[in-house]
């Protein structure tokens, strides 16, 4: 089980770095586009996308698979212990699928905090401004209640018994 924990976490920031690494160029994906696909169909040099950048998921999930057969293939061959179980394998590819939309939050992120970073505090000095106000309509609207009760007695000079005698039940 520990094991299996240490390699999910292993594979939650591999998921991260390919997707950085993507992120910054697509050198990799464009060299098997341009190995698979004739010349209409090749990417364009403005895209993108990668083998997880800018992927949905079911691509995503199929390339991280079919890289980690891959290696589990190698690692047979290459050392005759069994190391790469199932179990091992799932978590493998779990973690990297999170992994890589974690980095994809975190750059979104980012860009949105870049963008938003000079409307920032503009924003957060309207909204002292705004506080300020309330409390002072609330300090305002707290006399006034303290006052009104005074005012509502001076209106009311006759006595109950006054009253009662003017409706005619006295």
């Amino acid at each position: 089980m520990t094991l299996e924990l240490i390699i999910f976490i292993a594979s939650i920031l591999f998921g991260v770095v390919i997707y950085w690494r993507e992120s910054q160029g697509n050198r990799m994906y464009r060299f098997f586009n341009k190995i698979m696909n004739s010349k209409e169909l090749q990417m364009k040099a403005t895209d993108k996308r990668g083998f997880v950048f800018l992927q949905s998921f079911l691509l995503r999930a199929v390339f991280i698979t079919s890289f980690f057969l891959i290696i589990i293939v190698i690692t047979r061959f290459l050392i005759p212990i069994d190391l790469a179980t199932i179990s091992l394998f799932a978590s493998m590819i779990c973690g990297t699928l999170i992994g890589t939309y974690v980095a994809g939050f975190i750059f979104k992120s980012s860009e949105i905090i870049e963008e938003q970073s000079d409307n920032l505090e503009d924003l957060v000095h309207e909204t002292i401004e705004k506080g300020k106000d309330f409390i002072e309509d609330f300090q305002t609207k707290e006399t006034e209640k303290m006052e009104s009760p005074k005012e509502a007695s001076k209106v009311q000079e006759k006595s109950a018994r006054e009253r009662l005698k003017d409706k005619g039940l006295l």
